[in-house]
């Protein structure tokens, strides 16, 4: 275990080692509190030297159900919360605007 200095004390957020974060973007707000976060990355094929995007579909936890489909969030792993829900929403990084 590690001491908590009376600095951290005050703070809520516990220190868990590393958790992964990752900016996406919510496809889907259709289900409770639970969004669903589109993350791209791109990689570079080793043998063609070519960028590869790649994507991945998470589900997050959204307490107040305030992330609509378009906004840029970004996402932390955090302990299961359900059959699939392994990440929460941490902060809006930005907003949809449609034109």
């Amino acid at each position: 275990m590690t001491q908590n200095t009376p600095a951290e004390a005050g703070s809520t957020h516990e220190t868990h080692g590393f958790r992964r974060k990752m900016v996406g973007r919510v496809v889907s707000a259709k289900m409770q509190k639970t969004v669903v976060v589109e993350v791209v990355t791109h990689s570079r094929d080793a043998l063609y030297g070519k960028y590869v995007r790649s994507r991945a579909r998470y589900k997050a936890h959204d307490e107040a159900s305030q992330y609509k489909v378009g906004d840029e969030v970004e996402i932390q792993e955090h302990s299961p919360l359900s059959r699939e829900k392994r990440f929460i929403v941490i902060r809006l990084v930005k907003k949809f605007v449609e034109e």
